[in-house]
């Protein structure tokens, strides 16, 4: 019956300018509009909708309450990483690895906080 995320909502004050700033950074592509809302698709296929935001942003925290991060997946770590600098992202953490996996906290244009991560074995 259920069958998983179809995509996640950003609201953003400027969603154009959000959706393409995925395109531009990280490969996504803008697969469908209306009315102001952007739904940018991942190569692999996850969705994000990016919609108009209203009132003022709350300060964002790596561990605030609420979603903390979206995580993009990669299968060479240092070539993203390298990718992402050449683009002058914002990056909140220096790179690391855990247990085998290699990442580091970034934001997308809005201050959204992002962790790129490639895994040394898939999740369960």
């Amino acid at each position: 019956m259920y069958k998983g995320l179809e995509h996640t909502a950003i609201a953003s004050p400027a969603p154009r300018r959000l959706a393409q700033w995925y395109v531009n950074h990280l490969g996504f592509h803008i697969n469908f509009e209306y009315a102001g809302n952007y739904f940018v698709k991942a190569p692999n296929g996850s969705m994000l909708e990016i919609i108009p935001s209203e009132g003022d942003r709350t300060p964002q925290a790596m561990k605030a309450p609420g979603i903390r991060h979206l995580a993009i997946a990669v299968d060479s770590f240092d070539s993203a990483h390298q990718d992402l600098k050449a683009k002058s992202v914002n990056f909140l953490t220096e790179a690391f690895a855990t247990q085998g996996n290699h990442l580091v906290f970034f934001s997308d244009a809005d201050g959204n906080i992002l962790h790129l991560i490639e895994r040394e074995k898939p999740l369960p």
